[in-house]
């Protein structure tokens, strides 16, 4: 069956909620023609296996993606950076990053995590509530997290976090906007950088630098672009995800109490809701350098593909019951983190953060609950990523 006029995409979906919309098409037409925003019309691929196969297909280019004429979701590129590249130049900087995410590196790091979860509760814990958890803990977490782990100082906040407004933003920012935030993060940087040659340290950002300098391993234009790249990963994402967690598990009681009795659950936890969260309100397109076949359906050379993680996480031919929350889920592949080239360097760290997070809340906090009823809810809007504005809580 195929569409005789492609639907408006990304599609309208209330909350945390799967469209609609993704339902028939997974069924009936896992690869079809969708209506993007801006430059025309993109192929919308929605099943697990389909989208594993686009994510990890060296024929479709991020890079050919970033001309000004292809369909997309902004009206114009915000900025360069590992995310949009191809390999090999992407396989040669992501090689860079990952020498610091080593899972030895991050485990070491698994302590001072922990210490700076527990001192956030600590201070949400004496202000009493109701507190917001966004802004009490879910945001500052992986931010100082990040910073420390990478050697950004997180009381430079002010000079950087306005650019996250920027770059996670579809209409809520205006491309002036945009392009004034990027400049000024670029300053920051540059400035950072200079302060970093004259005083390095054993941290990630030093050793990136060194890289810049000792010869052409690393331009400083990819140096600014990689580092404001993992502070964007690290930060929105997992404090957008940690509250949208306890807004789902507050609405599924049965088991919130069931993680309360049995801590030793938070890690499947983690990834179910990571598997249940359509947390990104558009997908990463790509162009085909030649012809090829998705799904039986042929793509041509210069067109556009659209894998769409959050419809392949609801795959009822990958995941029993996948409208719904199972924390003791044991076959869970989901695509939280992406898959193949760009599978997101972080993800581990990223785990241990909501581990922690997780854990330690319900633990200190037993009682804890939505303090404001849903309608008083104010939910993100014309940004990339979907979640709650606040979460008001207490105990």
């Amino acid at each position: 069956m195929t569409s005789t006029t492609a639907p408006n995409y990304p599609f309208p979906a209330a909350g945390l909620e799967e469209a609609e919309e993704f339902t028939r098409i997974r069924r009936e037409e896992p690869v079809c023609r969708v209506a993007m925003p801006y430059g025309g019309e993109a192929w919308l691929v929605t099943r697990m296996a389909d989208v594993r196969e686009a994510l990890a297909d060296p024929r479709l280019s991020r890079v050919l993606q970033a001309a000004p004429d292809r369909p997309r979701f902004f009206p114009e590129p915000i900025v360069e950076g590992i995310g949009i590249m191809d390999p090999p130049e992407q396989t040669r900087l992501r090689r860079l990053v990952a020498k610091a995410f080593t899972a030895r590196r991050v485990q070491e790091f698994e302590p001072r995590i922990q210490v700076i979860v527990d001192e956030l509760l600590d201070a949400i814990e004496a202000k009493g509530g109701p507190v917001d958890l966004y802004a009490e803990f879910s945001w500052p977490l992986p931010g100082i997290s990040i910073c420390e782990f990478m050697g950004i100082p997180y009381e430079d906040r002010d000079r950087f976090v306005p650019f996250f407004d920027s770059v996670v933003s579809t209409t809520a920012k205006t491309p002036d906007e945009i392009r004034q935030a990027v400049m000024d993060l670029h300053v920051y940087f540059t400035e950072l950088i200079e302060k970093r040659r004259a005083d390095p340290r054993d941290d990630l950002f030093t050793a990136l630098i060194r890289a810049s300098d000792e010869g052409d391993r690393l331009s400083e234009k990819e140096l600014i672009e990689m580092s404001f790249g993992l502070l964007v990963a690290g930060m929105e994402t997992t404090a957008s995800q940690l509250v949208n967690f306890l807004y789902l598990l507050f609405r599924n009681p049965d088991q919130l109490e069931l993680l309360r009795d049995k801590p030793e659950l938070v890690p499947n936890a983690i990834e179910e809701l990571l598997r249940f969260v359509p947390l990104l309100a558009v997908d990463q397109p790509a162009v085909a350098r030649e012809d090829l076949t998705i799904g039986g359906v042929l793509i041509r050379a210069g067109e556009t593909v659209v894998p769409s993680m959050n419809a392949a996480n609801r795959d009822p031919e990958v995941f029993a019951d996948p409208q719904r929350i199972d924390i003791t889920r044991e076959h869970n592949p989901h695509l939280a983190f992406s898959h193949g080239a760009h599978h997101c360097v972080g993800a581990q760290l990223a785990r241990l953060e909501m581990q922690a997070a997780l854990r330690s809340v319900l633990a200190r906090f037993p009682g804890l609950r939505q303090a404001v009823p849903d309608e008083e809810l104010r939910w993100k809007a014309g940004v990339v990523l979907r979640g709650v504005e606040a979460l008001p809580v207490e105990w």
